[in-house]
C-alpha cells in the first residue's frame, strides 16, 4: 500500500512540475533575421532551431525566419536587437568588433587550419570569454555556428601568392582587422555592407570580395567574378544573438529551451555547412569559375606579412583576453 502511495505521489509531483514548466512558457513569436539566402547553411540552421524550439515549447514559442537581409544589414539588425524590436540574429562574429573589439581576435588571418581547431577555440574558454562581454552591450549569445573559411574571388586574375592581391579593389567587411590585413597585402580594401556587394561587383565598383565558398555560391557571385582562389585566410563563424531586453523577459524555462535548441541546432548546422562548402567548389567550377589554390608555403609567407598588423591590434585589446586567446589557440592547434 505504501509503495502504491509513493508511486502515486511521484506521479503527482511529476505532473505538477510539468504543469509549472508549461505555465512558464508563454505564446511568443520570435523574429530571427540574418543576411544569408534561404538556401544557405545558416538558414538551414535557423530552420532546425525553429523546429526544436517549437517541439520543446509545445508549439508556444514560434521562430519566424527573415533571411537575405530582410530586416536590414548587420549593424541595423544589431541595433534592433539592442533596442528590443528584434529577438534573434545570426551575423558573422566580424560584425561585433565595433562593440567588443576583442572579437577582432577571431578574425586574425591564418590562425586556425582546420574545423576541429576552430571549434576548440570558439567552444572553449576563449570563445566563452568573448560571449561574456556581450550582455553589457545589450546582447546575449547562444553560441557559434559555422560560416567557413574565407576565400577570395575577383574578375581580374587567380590569386596564387600574396603579390597577386596588389592593387585589387576588394570589398571587405567593415572591420578594422580585415581592412588592415588586406592593406598589408597591398590590396585596396573597400568596406561595404554585404547587401550592397553583388551590385558593386556587377558595376565593377569593386574587383572582388572574400567569403566562404557556400556564400559565394548562394549569392551567385560566379555571375560577376571569374576567379575563385582558395586562400582560406580566415575562419569565419556565425554567432547566435538574442536581444537582452527580450531575453530578460523570458522565464528560466523559456531561456533553457532556447539554449538547448541552439546547442542541438549547432551540431547539425556545422555538419551541413561543412558539407556544403566542399560541394560548392565543384558547383562554382561547373558555373564557369576558374578555381585555384595557393602555391605551397604561401600561407606561411602571408602569415609573416600580416604579423605587424596582428601585433598592433593585440596591443590594443584587453591583455587578459589576448593571453587567453594565445593559450587556447596553442591548445587548439594540437587538435
Amino acid at each position: 500500500m505504501k509503495s502504491s502511495f509513493r508511486a502515486l505521489f511521484g506521479v503527482l509531483l511529476a505532473c505538477s512540475a510539468w504543469l509549472a514548466a508549461a505555465q512558464d512558457i508563454q505564446e511568443r513569436t520570435l523574429k530571427f533575421g540574418h543576411l544569408n539566402n534561404a538556401d544557405h547553411p545558416v538558414s538551414f540552421g535557423v530552420k532546425r532551431f525553429a523546429e526544436l524550439v517549437a517541439a520543446k515549447s509545445g508549439g508556444k514559442l514560434k521562430v519566424q525566419e527573415f533571411p537575405a537581409s530582410q530586416l536590414g544589414n548587420e549593424l541595423q539588425q544589431q541595433s534592433a536587437l539592442q533596442g528590443g524590436v528584434q529577438e534573434l540574429s545570426a551575423p558573422a562574429t566580424t560584425s561585433l568588433a565595433g562593440i567588443v573589439k576583442e572579437f577582432g581576435l577571431v578574425d586574425f588571418p591564418f590562425s586556425v587550419a582546420s574545423f576541429a581547431q576552430a571549434d576548440a577555440l570558439l567552444d572553449g574558454p576563449f570563445g566563452q570569454a568573448l560571449l561574456a562581454k556581450l550582455p553589457e552591450k545589450g546582447l546575449v549569445s547562444l553560441g557559434y555556428w559555422d560560416l567557413g573559411f574565407r576565400n577570395v574571388t575577383n574578375s581580374k586574375r587567380p590569386i596564387t601568392q600574396s603579390g597577386d592581391l596588389e592593387g585589387l579593389k576588394l570589398r571587405v567587411i567593415p572591420n578594422p582587422v580585415f581592412l588592415e590585413t588586406f592593406k598589408a597585402f597591398k590590396a585596396n580594401p573597400v568596406p561595404m555592407p554585404f547587401a550592397e556587394l553583388y551590385g558593386a561587383l556587377e558595376s565593377k565598383a569593386v574587383d572582388g570580395q572574400e567569403n566562404p565558398f557556400a556564400v559565394i555560391l548562394s549569392n551567385k557571385f560566379y555571375e560577376v567574378n571569374s576567379f575563385v582562389s582558395a586562400t582560406n585566410h580566415v575562419y569565419a563563424a556565425n554567432i547566435i544573438l538574442v536581444s537582452k531586453k527580450f531575453w530578460d523577459r523570458l522565464s528560466p524555462t523559456e531561456q533553457k529551451i532556447l539554449r538547448e535548441a541552439a546547442d542541438e541546432a549547432r551540431n547539425y548546422q556545422r555538419t551541413v555547412s561543412r558539407a556544403a562548402a566542399q560541394k560548392a567548389v565543384g558547383d562554382l567550377q561547373a558555373r564557369g569559375m576558374k578555381y585555384n589554390e595557393l602555391k605551397p608555403g604561401e600561407q606561411a609567407r602571408m602569415r609573416e606579412i600580416v604579423k605587424p598588423v596582428l601585433a598592433k591590434f593585440a596591443a590594443s585589446y584587453d591583455p587578459a583576453i589576448v593571453k587567453l586567446y594565445e593559450t587556447e589557440l596553442a591548445k587548439a592547434r594540437k587538435q
